[in-house]
Formats: structure tokens, C-alpha cells, sequence
């Protein structure tokens, strides 16, 4: 298997046997401090801060192409790598890494499946320290068919063809809980809170395919239509995107301003 036929979900003991391929390039999005007392041998280290715009009211947004450019530039990201992205946590940092990577025309990557965790759980090498790249002099070619504005949410609430996932906890779609100053839901939209996904029982990997789609279709999403991912920041929907996209479905876009943004702009519906 080379690295155009590494798959989007990637398991550790596939990706343990491509360690020594110069056309991989592997990224930890988690904590530094986790990274430099044990990482995947090969890994550089990315701070996910810089894949945020981080101001309010919608902290999610991306930031200006120059940014994300100086970042991936500092990784040595080539058009012709294929880039692995982990995280020590329950993989939202590496998710919101693979949106980026497609939302900036960079499309070869993969998702390493229960990340640091299923790695170590299979006793798999770790390395301590910091690895050195060449830089690069790559270029972003945004890529606006995985990014959803918040005008364009607004306009696709009267399309049946659209459907809009809320991956927040129940309480948050449901009104009882909120980060900002409304409560309440976009309308319309499906509550699949991004745990519901996650397999507890083994390493904090993705559910079977079977189990997703089966969750999937009981909330009745379809694949035949346009899904749009949100939570509140899109962070937890980045996995949500990532998800779907694992499960081959190929018309989804994030909207990074999500809930935050949303329920900032008192001129937009709330249900």
C-alpha cells in the first residue's frame, strides 16, 4: 500500500508500517507538552490555535489564507504529501485539521483512528523530542465546497435537498444550555451529538461503519443530500465532518461560525 492508497480512516498497526515513507507526513494537533514526551516517530507538531480565527464573536472562522499558509508552510506541506493527522485527545484538534487541509485545496490526508490513544494501546513506537522539517513554499487554493457561510445556512433552511447537523450535546440543541446569548437550535436542524460516534470500549475510535450508518439513518439523514456540520465553534463538528466523510459521504461542508455566530446575529431565526 502506498500513500495514495492510505485510506481517509487510517488504523495505527497500516500506519505503523508506513513510518519510512518520505511521501507521509505526520501531524500531532494535540498538546505540546504530550508531544514532546511521546509522539508517532516522524511527527511535527502543529498548535491547532493557528487553525482558528479566534475572535468573537465566532472564534471558529478561519483565519486569513496568509496564516494558514505560514502554518502548513512551517510543516513542509507539498502538494504531492500525504498528511496523517492525530491528536492525544478524542481526535476534534485532528478533525478540525483535516476541514482545513480540504478547505485550503489540500486534499490528500488521512485520520489516524483513535489517535494517540489506540496507538499507544497497541504498544506501538513513541519518540520523544522535536522532529525538523524543511520548510515549504505551498499555497492555498481555497476550496469554498466544504465551507459553509452563515448566509449560505440561512438560505438553505427552506432546501429539502440540504440537511444541517447539530453536533452539540442535547441540551445545548435543545435550548436548555448555551455558550452565548441564545439558547435554541438553527431550525431544522438534527441533533447527533459527536460522542453518540466515538467507541469508549476501544481506544476512542470511530464506531463501526455499520453503527454509524445505522445512527445515522435513525436520526434520518441521507446521503443522497447536502449535509451541513456545526456545533459551536465547529470544533466537535469538524469530527462530525470528518465522519461522514469516512463513511464515503462525498456533499458535506462545515460552517465554522456555527452556534457562536448564529446565535450572535439577533436578525437570524432561532428554534
Amino acid at each position: 500500500m502506498s500513500a495514495a492508497t492510505l485510506p481517509y480512516l487510517l488504523e495505527p498497526d497500516t500506519l505503523a508500517n508506513h513510518l519510512d515513507d518520505d511521501c507521509i507526513r505526520i501531524v500531532c494537533l494535540g498538546k505540546r507538552e504530550q508531544y514532546l514526551a511521546g509522539h508517532i516517530p516522524g511527527a511535527v507538531y502543529l498548535d491547532t490555535t493557528i487553525l482558528n480565527r479566534g475572535s468573537k464573536p465566532a472564534a471558529g472562522l478561519l483565519p486569513d489564507s496568509n496564516v494558514i499558509e505560514q502554518a502548513f508552510q512551517s510543516i513542509g506541506l507539498t502538494k504531492s504529501l500525504h498528511i496523517v493527522c492525530y491528536d492525544d485527545e478524542a481526535g476534534t484538534r485532528a478533525a478540525r485539521m483535516m476541514w482545513v487541509l480540504e478547505a485550503m485545496g489540500h486534499h490528500n490526508q488521512s485520520y489516524l483512528n483513535g489517535g494517540l490513544t489506540a496507538w499507544a494501546a497497541q504498544h506501538l513506537p513513541l519518540r520523544n523530542g522535536t522532529e525538523s522539517v524543511m520548510a515549504s513554499d505551498w499555497i492555498a487554493r481555497r476550496n469554498t465546497s466544504v465551507v459553509a457561510s452563515k448566509r449560505y445556512v440561512l438560505e438553505s433552511l427552506e432546501d429539502p435537498n440540504i440537511q444541517i447537523l447539530d453536533a452539540r450535546t442535547p441540551e445545548e440543541h435543545h435550548g436548555m444550555k448555551s455558550a452565548s446569548a441564545r439558547c435554541g437550535r438553527i431550525p431544522g436542524s438534527i441533533n447527533l451529538n459527536w460522542l453518540d460516534t466515538i467507541d469508549t470500549d476501544n481506544h476512542r475510535k470511530l464506531k463501526s461503519p455499520d453503527e454509524l450508518n445505522q445512527l445515522l439513518e435513525q436520526r434520518g439523514f441521507d446521503r443522497n443530500k447536502e449535509i451541513i456540520a456545526h456545533c459551536q465553534t465547529h470544533q466537535r463538528s469538524s469530527h462530525s465532518f470528518m465522519m461522514l466523510r469516512s463513511l464515503g459521504f462525498n456533499n458535506v461542508k462545515g460552517y465554522a461560525g456555527s452556534w457562536s455566530e448564529w446565535a450572535d446575529d439577533p436578525a437570524l431565526p432561532v428554534e
